[in-house]
C-alpha cells in the first residue's frame, strides 16, 4: 500500500536493522469511523494499527485494528504510538486509554532513541481445559512429552487472552508447524484476541531469564507475529503467578527470528499488578 497522508508506519521491538513488528498509527483518527479505521488497517497489512480517537492533554484515547478486526489492546502498537507522540510532542508519561482499561505509559531518550514503556492491566492467569489443550498441541504437531515440565499449559490475561505453551528442546520449538486456518479457528472459538504463545527457556528460570518466543497469529498474510508486547506481559503475569518465580524479576523475550524480523522486548514484573513491557521503535522503510 502507498503510504497515506497522517498515517505513520514503525517497527516496534526490532532487534536489529530488519527486525521488529511494523505498526501502523494514526495520530488523529477523531473522524474516522469504525469503517474506515478497519479500512485502513487491513490495507496496511501489519498486524495491528493503532488510532488515537481522543486525547486531553497527554491521555489518549486508542483503539487497535488488526487485518481482520479490533482488538482490545495491542503492545507493539503501544509502543510504536507512544514512541511516535513522544518524536511529536516531548518524552515523559502518557495515559491511554484502550478497550481493555487504562495503561501507563513512559517515554524517554536513551542513548539518542525514544523508549517507551507500558505497564499492563491487571492481569489474570487460569488453567486450560484438557480436551482444549490436547487440540492445541496437536495442531502444532506437538505432545504431551515435547513440553517443558517446568511450564504448565495456562493462559495468561494482561490485556489480551493469550495461552501459553513451553516446548522442552529446542529443535522441536524450531521446527514445529501448524496450519493457520485451523489455529485459527481455535482461537476464535476460545475468544483468544492476541497470539498463541510458545516459548523455549534454555538454562533456569531465574530473574534475568531469557524467553525464545513463537507468537502466533495467523490473520490476512499473517501466520507468527514478530513481536508481541501484550504476549510479554501475559508471559510475565504467567511466570509470576503460575510458575512461581520470585518477584521483582526481569527477562527478556526474543522473537521473530524464525520469521527473519528478529525482536527484542525487555519486561520488568513486580510483585504484584500489572506488568512493564519496554522498547523502541523506529519508522518503517519501504
Amino acid at each position: 500500500m502507498t503510504a497515506t497522508p497522517g498515517i505513520l508506519q514503525l517497527l516496534a521491538f526490532a532487534a536489529e536493522p530488519g527486525g521488529g513488528n511494523p505498526a501502523g498509527v494514526v495520530l488523529d483518527a477523531t473522524a474516522l469511523d469504525d469503517a474506515r479505521m478497519q479500512r485502513i488497517a487491513t490495507d496496511l497489512g501489519h498486524p495491528e494499527t493503532a488510532f488515537v480517537v481522543g486525547r486531553e492533554g497527554r491521555r489518549v484515547s486508542v483503539r487497535y485494528f488488526s487485518p481482520g478486526a479490533e482488538v482490545p489492546f495491542c503492545g507493539h502498537a503501544t509502543i510504536a504510538t507512544a514512541v511516535a507522540l513522544a518524536d511529536a510532542e516531548g518524552t515523559g508519561p502518557f495515559v491511554f486509554d484502550t478497550p481493555a482499561g487504562a495503561i501507563e505509559v513512559d517515554t524517554r531518550v536513551d542513548h539518542g532513541r525514544t523508549v517507551a514503556g507500558f505497564r499492563s492491566v491487571e492481569p489474570s492467569v487460569g488453567e486450560l481445559e484438557p480436551a482444549v489443550a490436547d487440540r492445541l498441541i496437536a495442531l502444532l504437531g506437538l505432545t504431551r512429552a515435547d513440553l517443558d515440565e517446568r511450564m504448565p499449559l495456562a493462559q495468561a490475561f494482561a490485556g489480551n487472552l493469550h495461552p501459553v505453551v513451553a516446548v522442552a528442546a529446542r529443535e522441536r520449538f524450531d521446527a514445529f508447524a501448524f496450519h493457520p486456518a485451523s489455529v485459527r479457528e481455535l482461537m476464535d472459538e476460545r475468544g483468544w484476541k492476541g497470539t498463541v504463545i510458545v516459548v523455549h527457556v534454555d538454562g533456569e528460570l531465574a530473574d534475568g531469564l531469557v524467553v525464545e518466543a513463537r507468537n502466533l497469529f495467523p490473520v490476512g498474510e499473517i501466520t507468527e507475529d514478530p513481536a508481541t508486547g501484550s504476549a510479554a506481559a501475559s508471559l510475565g503475569a504467567y511466570l509470576r503467578e503460575r510458575v512461581g518465580l520470585p518477584a521483582p524479576f526481569a527477562f527478556t523475550v526474543r522473537q521473530g527470528r524464525h520469521i527473519g524480523r528478529p525482536s527484542v522486548i525487555e519486561v520488568e514484573v513486580p510483585a504484584s499488578g500489572g506488568i512493564q513491557v519496554s522498547g523502541t521503535a523506529v519508522p518503517l522503510e519501504r
